[in-house]
């Protein structure tokens, strides 16, 4: 059989023929559009969720630092305090915790002192 039997063919017409090559990359163009928009989706989606966990990332760094600052300062406040109580139970320390007392106390008020 010659090719010019085919192309006299109701088979070459309905499926081969011009009209039907361009019925196919139409539909072919139409799911690579459907595709490249999915693509499109997609992306948009991964970068809107990447920048999101930035900026979660970004606060929640934030909240640990203060909270890092917070607990540094009262260590300090803690062991400055933790000292000075030591201090009042040494040798000779209630007579430096009056003298301390004594000036924090302002001339003009009462004092009194329990023996």
């Amino acid at each position: 059989m010659t090719k010019s039997f085919y192309k006299n063919s109701n088979f070459y017409k309905k499926y081969l023929g011009p009209v039907f090559i361009k019925r196919q990359h139409k539909q072919d163009n139409f799911v690579s559009l459907i595709f490249l928009i999915i693509k499109i989706c997609f992306s948009l989606l991964a970068i809107i969720s990447l920048i999101k966990l930035g900026y979660s990332s970004k606060v929640r760094l934030t909240r640990l630092r203060e909270i890092q600052d917070s607990f540094s300062y009262e260590k300090y406040r803690f062991n400055f305090l933790t000292n000075k109580f030591d201090d009042l139970f040494s040798s000779e320390g209630e007579q430096r915790f009056m003298k301390d007392q004594d000036q924090i106390i302002s001339r003009d008020i009462i004092r009194v002192i329990w023996r």
